[in-house]
């Protein structure tokens, strides 16, 4: 196969294996995020989010992770669902509702690479979910997948915002896309006013130590009482700024029977996450992006909801 019919068959396959947009864009150094994540870093906007600090180098370099790189193929994969919690339970982010992405998407990841290795022959690289040091919002922009919006979530004019991002480097060279595509935010500035902790500051920027998805999952110690009121409801993680961006009108169900939400995560009460015993939480959460909280943290979340309530 030439560059071209290797290109047209890795879109092919992305789609087939469930993924919603693929681009591919040259693995080059992102000489103009670098200061953007400088300044970010510098204006402590990571919190206690130290792994952030880490691998600088990395994250604006993909030849740093994969030796000789010269391809960064993006992928888009939707996990919009067609059921969400009933009213009065404490709010999970829909990210969250079923299985752990990192588990799906990196089968489908790796399988594909495997299809591209089947035609192309012998190819270095590796495959990225959320999982190292990668900016998957940057590479999907510059590979023509969306924008980045004023919350600085990549938006789709089509599919709206609620889709996992993942990479596959690699030292194959392909057909590049040669255009980026046009914001289209205008004057809307609906997310930047419905956030309850004026997290989403000027340029497109999300300063993360005021985010509620940063004290609901990320925070180590317990969530300051001066933020309780502005929770808002939320357990784990946070939608608001997508819930509210009008490109999500476009938004369709996925078709991934794992990512459906799990029965407790859609009926339960404050009630019940409070009494849920860790042997129920190991249980049902297990293979669940909640996991990552830990019992003890969500238990607490609840109870500090309820408190609100």
């Amino acid at each position: 196969m030439n560059k071209q019919q290797l290109t047209n068959f890795l879109k092919q396959q992305s789609l087939a294996l469930g993924f919603s947009s693929c681009g591919i864009s040259k693995a080059e150094y992102l000489e103009e995020d670098a200061p953007r994540l400088e300044k970010w870093l510098r204006n402590n906007m990571h919190g206690q989010m130290q792994y952030m600090e880490n691998h600088f180098d990395k994250r604006l370099n993909p030849k740093l992770l994969v030796p000789g790189a010269k391809t960064v193929i993006s992928l888009m994969y939707n996990y919009f669902p067609s059921q969400v919690q009933e009213k009065g339970t404490p709010s999970i982010s829909k990210y969250a509702y079923g299985k752990d992405y990192h588990f799906v998407i990196k089968e489908k990841l790796t399988e594909l690479f495997n299809r591209i290795k089947e035609k192309a022959g012998t190819i270095n690289g590796r495959v990225f979910v959320d999982s190292a040091p990668v900016l998957d919002k940057v590479w999907a922009r510059k590979s023509n997948l969306g924008w980045i919006g004023k919350n600085s979530n990549l938006i789709h004019p089509k599919k709206g915002s609620f889709f996992f991002l993942a990479e596959l480097i690699i030292d194959l060279e392909l057909d590049y896309e040669t255009q980026q595509m046009k914001d289209y935010c205008g004057t809307c500035t609906k997310c930047i006013d419905a956030c309850p902790t004026d997290a989403i500051v000027a340029d497109k920027v999300v300063d993360g130590s005021k985010c509620i998805s940063y004290f609901t999952i990320e925070l180590k110690e317990q969530i300051p009482t001066s933020m309780v009121d502005s929770l808002k409801g939320w357990l784990f993680g946070c939608d608001i700024c997508q819930d509210v961006c009008p490109w999500n009108r476009f938004s369709l169900p996925h078709k991934t029977k794992s990512f459906e939400i799990k029965e407790e995560i859609r009926t339960w009460s404050n009630k019940e996450w409070i009494e849920m015993t860790e042997e129920t939480f190991d249980q049902v959460f297990k293979d669940s992006p909640i996991n990552r909280t830990g019992y003890k943290r969500i238990v607490e979340n609840a109870k500090l909801l309820k408190s609100n309530g």
